[in-house]
């Protein structure tokens, strides 16, 4: 039953994040707080490791979410569902869009399907800016209960300097992601 679940749930997720691995952030932290298969922090950590290992960022959390859920065969159905709803619209849209690519209604859902992609991303954007630069208050219970992690904070803006205005900008991005992992590992001793 574990596996039809996570087939059906990720199916949905792929079916309506549109624009790709950022936008299912959304969703996922939805799928997240309604099924209780990871917290915001073990997303935090999806994202993060998602974002720096090969393959696109919505498959890898959908195999990690299945697998952490149901092992090999959860993570199977899960990214299997996440990619079955783009496999069959692609086909559909494959065999009629020739025909229907001079309307101009079929130009406005792709132009309003850019517009949905950029909102997506950008609730994205800020879910993952709460989590990675914020810190929840002790006993409150309102939308106002974070306060900021100046750590974090502090980290990101070194980071963003040196790959933006130095030297450094030069380097690969695994040495930002592996200095990033180390400083990490030593702010949790």
């Amino acid at each position: 039953m574990i596996l039809v679940r996570l087939f059906l749930e990720f199916c949905r997720v792929g079916l309506f994040s549109v624009g790709g691995g950022l936008a299912t952030i959304p969703f996922l932290t939805d799928l997240g707080e309604r099924t209780s298969w990871f917290g915001p922090g073990d997303l935090a950590n999806m994202i993060a490791i998602s974002e720096s290992t090969p393959g696109p960022m919505g498959v890898n959390m959908a195999t990690y979410v299945g697998f952490t859920a149901a092992g090999v065969p959860g993570g199977v159905a899960a990214t299997i569902g996440l990619i079955f709803p783009s496999v069959v619209i692609i086909l559909i849209i494959a065999g009629f869009l020739e025909k229907f690519r001079q309307f101009k209604a079929v130009d406005g859902v792709f132009y309003g399907l850019r517009a949905a992609s950029v909102a997506l991303i950008t609730a994205a954007l800020l879910q993952v800016a709460k989590i990675a630069l914020l810190r929840p208050a002790q006993g409150l219970e309102s939308a106002f209960s974070y306060y900021p992690n100046e750590i974090a904070i502090l980290l990101a803006a070194v980071i963003f300097a040196l790959v933006k205005f130095t030297p450094l900008k030069k380097l690969h991005p695994v040495c930002f992601i592996g200095l990033s992992a180390l400083v990490g590992a030593v702010l949790q001793m």
